[in-house]
């Protein structure tokens, strides 16, 4: 009777776990945020440009700008985003941001640049991408420029991120005004990192490696100062581009290798060209 019981038993048992399984399954609330397919980077770079687009800009001269902030003696963390000032220039809305310029540093210098992932994966993320005007003081423009953003993948979060630069040589320049122009909030930067190790845990429906050109879009988080030596390094060691393919690495070896005669090992060394032998010694 005991074993009858227990040959019963079973499969209610199994049917039971089955239920519980599929109640897991239907439950999608459940699954941690990590184990989700990543979200559609379009739909957040349109919500993104769309909130932008609805905001009443404050400026459009570069005169009516307030510069009464320093700017940083190191790179420093900015949000921009919802609830921060926008500015219509060259008839683009973009976020920005103002400094004045210190006038004790020595020229030349240079402005460091760090733009963060905006999203939580990879192929759903972008990133603001900053365009830089130096100015007078009489607030005439000096130097304008798109930078060109190049990622770093470091062991800490000072140093990963898409970097870049702007250097100042102009003695007259008193002003520094960041935003992003149209051409920079519709380019993409060169990233060479794989989506899982983005994401720090384990993905599903992703690939563990490859390379991938991240969008711009109209906000995000952007540091900016003064260049140290964590961002110079950080600069120097960064992914610009794709790199060119090469021939191959036997071929290199074979072109960068001096000329061997080939040796037969039944024979031994190549015998020498008779016509280029010497006289004395030979028959």
């Amino acid at each position: 009777m005991f074993r009858r019981c227990a040959r019963l038993g079973a499969p209610a048992a199994l049917a039971a776990a089955l239920a519980v399984l599929a109640g897991c399954h239907a439950a999608k609330v459940l699954i941690p945020p990590n184990l989700r397919p990543a979200e559609s980077t379009e739909d957040a770079r349109k919500a993104a440009l769309q909130a932008l687009q609805q905001a009443t800009p404050c400026c459009s001269n570069l005169a009516d700008f307030s510069y009464r902030s320093m700017l940083p003696w190191q790179p420093k963390r900015f949000t921009l985003g919802p609830g921060s000032m926008v500015a219509n220039l060259d008839g683009t809305h973009s976020y920005f941001l103002a400094f004045r310029l210190p006038t004790a540093s020595k020229l030349p210098y240079r402005i460091a640049v760090k733009s963060e992932l905006n999203g939580r994966w990879l192929h759903s993320s972008y990133l603001f991408a900053p365009s830089m005007i130096l100015l007078d003081s009489g607030f005439q423009p000096l130097l304008k420029r798109d930078v060109q953003l190049c990622e770093h993948m470091g062991w800490s979060s000072d140093t990963t991120g898409a970097f870049g630069s702007l250097e100042v040589t102009q003695p007259q320049a008193r002003y520094l005004l960041v935003y992003s122009s149209a051409a920079q909030q519709a380019g993409k930067t060169y990233w060479e990192q794989s989506p899982a190790a983005f994401s720090n845990t384990a993905t599903l429906q992703m690939n563990s490696a490859g390379s991938f050109n991240v969008p711009h879009g109209p906000d995000g988080t952007v540091w900016i100062g003064l260049m140290d030596k964590t961002y110079a390094d950080a600069l120097d060691s960064a992914i610009c581009k794709k790199a060119t393919t090469g021939d191959g690495v036997i071929k290199t070896l074979r072109n960068a290798m001096p000329t061997v005669p080939w040796v037969n090992p039944a024979t031994g060394p190549a015998s020498p060209d008779p016509t280029h032998a010497s006289s004395a010694g030979v028959p």
